[in-house]
């Protein structure tokens, strides 16, 4: 197996044309670079150098191998001088996938923190909710996934496999129109919105809707669902329904001709930030997450 100390020694001999004047350019002894070059010789199966008198003339072989150890050694050079600038965060990319709330809210304030740190670090974003984000990264197409899951709902998904970053507890809240009779109540068991008609979000949020609702004794007269919070917000505005959303999606919203309203019993969402184990270690990785902590932090 070629070795490319031995490739070093071999181009300085090459180029000074004796193993002494060698190893004063590579700051050795003239028996250490004998014994590297027979070391490759023994390596490649030919000789590479003849000597003649006090020089040394590269044979076939030799003159073949120091052509390409140049650029071998060059290429080596510049992939350690990426690996150093990936390390110290001067360059590295991350890919993020995010649900849409989480998008408008906690990605903006993390990649601005993260850019203004590091400036050599580009973070790509895509948005899928979970599980098809948290099945985007066990599959290798990201790097990190934003992704939550509800308090004690059936059939929770297992994350063991992953390294999990907390980042926030979101509440569910009620939404109404301004005009609706318990828009101004303090908090209000969702009971008594059994008879309205219901406004649902993405399909896990409709299905932790169904079920809360069926918790409560009743199932919930869906007329509109839509995957865009600000549809959601909009068609409750006009006077159309009712709907519960998480805090972090109204917190991206302007809710205009609505209220929002405390419902019991609580439930909530846990937001993390999810990566693989190998991945957590790398560098713009570990910031990226550490600037979302902070995000959610704020």
């Amino acid at each position: 197996m070629i070795e490319a100390r031995h490739l070093r020694v071999l181009r300085a001999v090459a180029t000074t044309g004796s193993f002494s004047a060698a190893g004063r350019e590579l700051g050795c002894t003239q028996p250490a670079v004998s014994q590297q070059m027979k070391a490759l010789e023994s390596s490649v199966g030919t000789p590479l150098l003849v000597r003649t008198g006090r020089e040394m003339r590269l044979t076939q072989a030799g003159e073949a191998l120091v052509k390409h150890a140049t650029s071998i050694l060059a290429g080596l050079t510049a992939a350690e001088e990426e690996v150093a600038a990936i390390a110290g965060l001067r360059a590295g990319r991350v890919r993020l996938v995010s649900f849409p709330s989480g998008s408008s809210t906690l990605v903006p304030t993390a990649l601005a923190a993260l850019r203004a740190a590091h400036p050599g670090t580009r973070v790509s974003l895509e948005e899928a909710e979970p599980p098809e984000s948290v099945e985007k990264l066990r599959a290798g197409d990201c790097d990190i996934a934003l992704a939550f899951r509800y308090e004690g709902a059936p059939g929770v998904e297992e994350w063991d496999d992953l390294v999990v970053r907390p980042l926030l507890m979101d509440r569910l809240v009620g939404l109404v129109p301004e005009g609706h009779p318990l828009a101004r109540a303090r908090s209000v068991a969702i009971g008594e919105f059994a008879d309205e008609s219901w406004i649902a979000g993405c399909p896990r949020c409709r299905g932790q809707l169904v079920e809360v609702c069926r918790d409560a004794g009743f199932e919930p007269r869906i007329d509109f669902a839509t995957d865009d919070y600000p549809a959601v917000v909009g068609l409750v505005g006009a006077g159309l329904g009712v709907a519960v959303l998480p805090e972090l999606a109204i917190e991206s919203v302007r809710p205009k001709g609505a209220r929002t309203v405390t419902v019991e019993p609580a439930v909530r969402r846990e937001i993390v930030a999810l990566t693989l184990p190998d991945l957590a270690e790398v560098p713009a990785v570990a910031a990226t997450l550490d600037r979302l902590s902070q995000a959610a932090a704020r």
